[in-house]
């Protein structure tokens, strides 16, 4: 396969981060994804949502599984480190990552059918564990790298570009996150970088298991009528709970928003989350109220998009297994073996 790396010489005038970085030092390699394709404006929005978080490159880890969705790391964040595993096993590979070396930013990035089918058991464990990362399924409801079959998230009736008829239900990933104890839910349009981008800065900064579920229609395979994962079809039934802003803990940042209530979510690093409600009755710190709400909506054939829900106080698999805050990689041997005094007391201690 061959592989287009963009040029590295930037323009002088770019506009740097605080950290130094242009939004070209946040990209990756050129796209060989379909035009069209939105998993691209999901990449788009990540390098956008990095650049503005002020993030250093080399501290993101960012890991897929196989698919088209699983192709796209290569095409953001360059200079991060990277692993693509098998398909489905992206989860717990990530978690050995995340125990191994809390000091890093953990990226999941997946597809429906790397975390609906095959993967569908390590997405739930991941989730029940808390572990801290951002997990993005780009949602496009087809196998596109085998010429569109209907994946585990495809709408029952939906139909396929030869006109097939899905009879099976859905694998609804946004509800099982929810119901599994993530602290951060969210659903998205890759077509709407006003709202992605912020839900990605949130979960980026949040303090445990944060999960982004992306509609992201696949233009070659299930762009057309009968399909509800098409650009036209999300459109027309988007119901939006919020449009959010995300402001971090440093200097003012002024905003130019519409009159409207406002709910301030402090998150686990001391950063806010500001919600700016659209629904007066919607309550996203309520984790069972947004799966009621979500579920109802859908029963009208909208689809919700917005923070469903966020715990402020949200704690992570470290936290759960009490690990010490030096990363477990850094450990020497005389910690890692203290010797058979120390085993001798573990074990009186399990009389």
């Amino acid at each position: 396969m061959t592989y287009i790396a963009k040029p590295r010489l930037h323009h002088p005038t770019l506009t740097k981060n605080k950290v130094g970085y242009t939004r070209r030092d946040y990209e990756g390699r050129v796209s060989t994804l379909c035009a069209g394709c939105g998993h691209d404006s999901i990449s788009a929005a990540i390098i956008q949502a990095c650049w503005e978080q002020d993030i250093e490159p080399h501290r993101v880890a960012k890991l897929s599984g196989i698919g088209c969705s699983s192709k796209t790391p290569d095409y953001f964040l360059g200079a991060s480190h990277g692993f693509n595993t098998v398909h489905g096993r992206m989860p717990s590979v990530l978690t050995g990552a995340n125990l191994a070396n809390r000091e890093l930013l953990y990226l999941g990035v997946s597809g429906d059918g790397d975390s609906a089918s095959i993967g569908l058991g390590q997405f739930a464990n991941a989730m029940r564990r808390g572990v801290r990362m951002a997990y993005i399924v780009e949602n496009n409801g087809v196998y596109g790298l085998t010429k569109g079959q209907f994946s585990a998230t495809a709408d029952r009736g939906s139909r396929s570009k030869k006109g097939i008829v899905n009879s099976e239900n859905p694998v609804d990933l946004v509800a099982l996150a929810l119901q599994l104890g993530a602290s951060y839910v969210a659903r998205s349009f890759s077509g709407d970088k006003a709202q992605l981008v912020p839900l990605i800065k949130g979960a980026m900064a949040h303090g445990g298991a944060a999960f982004i579920d992306v509609i992201s229609p696949c233009v070659t395979f299930n762009n057309h009528s009968g399909s509800t994962k098409s650009y036209d079809y999300v459109r027309q039934h988007n119901e939006a709970v919020s449009r959010i802003d995300f402001m971090e803990p440093r200097s003012e940042i002024t905003t130019d928003y519409a009159p409207g209530t406002v709910v301030d979510v402090p998150q686990h690093d001391g950063s806010i989350l500001r919600l700016r409600k659209l629904h007066a009755d919607y309550d996203p710190t309520d984790r069972y109220a947004a799966m009621a709400y979500m579920q109802q909506h859908q029963a009208r054939g909208e689809i919700v998009t917005g923070l469903l829900y966020v715990d402020s106080l949200a704690t992570d698999l470290h936290t759960a297994l009490n690990t010490t805050n030096k990363p477990l990689n850094t450990l020497g041997a005389a910690q890692l073996c203290p010797g058979a005094h120390a085993l001798e007391a573990i074990n009186a201690a399990l009389r």
